[in-house]
């Protein structure tokens, strides 16, 4: 399943929900978070050989544990490939047309699959445009 489909089996009701769920610090972006939605659900996914990957992971210094979303390569051509990688970055039509992991599906619910996914890719901003221009900032 991709993202994209994902997303259209699920309403901003039912994701605002698990949003607070999730992050309750979104609370005070939560209509910025809602109006991204309705825009990614306008979009038309870009398909891209990689599939995103959400696991729960312990930070070594402290204990706490973090919500981490990567992407990782189906068919690496590079060491590097094989390990997961950074893609709070990419276009969000990308991020559409990413699968889903089966063990991502398996260890989340759809909800917190896309309340996760969502609070990743608008990380840096709530704007794809804002994030495309610190991208060309930092080169």
């Amino acid at each position: 399943m991709i993202l994209n489909e994902l997303m259209h089996n699920h309403t901003w009701e039912t994701i605002s929900v698990q949003f607070l769920k999730s992050y309750p610090e979104a609370k005070n972006n939560l209509e910025g978070y809602k109006m991204v939605f309705e825009k990614l659900k306008e979009m038309d996914p870009k398909s891209i050989a990689m599939a995103i990957v959400i696991s729960k992971e312990t930070d070594i210094i402290d204990g706490d544990y973090f919500i981490d979303v990567a992407g990782i390569y189906n068919h690496p051509k590079s060491l590097e490939e094989k390990y997961p990688q950074g893609i709070e970055f990419l276009p969000w039509c990308q991020w559409l047309g990413m699968e889903i992991s089966k063990d991502s599906l398996i260890n989340f619910s759809e909800p917190e699959i896309l309340v996760h996914c969502f609070y990743e890719m608008t990380y840096v901003s709530l704007s794809e445009e804002d994030i495309q221009k610190a991208i060309h900032r930092e080169r």
